[in-house]
C-alpha cells in the first residue's frame, strides 16, 4: 500500500496518476480480484450473429473455431454500463479480438452477444450499437421486475456455452 500512496505524489496528469496507481495495485495484487463467492455463470448462446462469418474470414478461422475460442474462456465482468445490465467482460482471446464497427448499427436486438477490442458483452435491450455480433443468448440479462434486475455484477465470472437453434427457442425469454 505504501507503493500505491507514493505513486499519488507523482507529478503528471490525473490520467497518469490513476494509471500509475492501477499499475501499482496490479503489481501488488495480481491481475484479478475476487468479489464475493459467486459461482461461474454459464450463459447459453446460439452462435448465429450477423458478423460471425465475417469475423471468421478476417481472423482466418472457421466459425466453429471462433465459437470454440469464445466458449473456452471464463470471462470476468469488469463493469456494468452503456445500458442497464450491459456487462463489459474480458479478456477476449487475441485471436478473435476486433475493433468496434466503423459504422454502428441503429438497432441491435436484445440478447445479442458481441465483441469489441478485448471485450465481449451482451445487449440487454434493443439499442444502437457498434460491437461485432457473434450470437444471441435466450436469457434475459436485465429485468426491472426482479429484486436484482441485472444478471451480472462487477467481478462475476461468466462462461458462454454454445447451444443450437432448438435449445435457443425453448429457453428464449425475450
Amino acid at each position: 500500500m505504501q507503493t500505491v500512496r507514493r505513486s499519488i505524489a507523482n507529478k503528471g496528469s490525473a490520467y497518469e496518476r490513476v494509471k500509475k496507481i492501477t499499475e501499482d495495485m496490479i503489481a501488488i495484487h495480481g491481475n484479478s480480484v475476487t468479489i464475493g463467492n459467486r459461482a461461474i455463470i454459464k450463459l447459453p448462446v446460439y452462435y448465429d450473429g450477423e458478423d460471425l462469418e465475417l469475423i471468421a474470414k478476417i481472423t482466418s478461422l472457421r466459425s466453429e473455431e471462433l465459437i470454440d475460442i469464445h466458449t473456452s474462456v471464463i470471462y470476468r465482468v469488469y463493469m456494468i454500463g452503456f445500458l442497464p445490465g450491459f456487462a463489459y467482460m474480458g479478456r477476449l482471446d487475441e485471436r478473435i479480438a476486433l475493433p468496434r464497427k466503423d459504422n454502428p448499427r441503429t438497432n441491435v436486438p436484445a440478447g445479442s452477444v458481441g465483441i469489441a477490442g478485448f471485450q465481449t458483452g451482451i445487449y440487454p435491450f434493443a439499442s444502437p450499437g457498434g460491437w461485432q455480433l457473434i450470437g444471441h443468448t435466450p436469457i434475459k440479462i436485465f429485468d426491472i421486475g426482479k429484486k436484482e434486475p441485472s444478471l451480472f455484477k462487477p467481478g462475476d465470472k461468466v462462461r458462454f456455452v454454445a447451444i443450437d437453434k432448438n435449445e435457443f427457442e425453448k429457453l428464449n425469454e425475450y
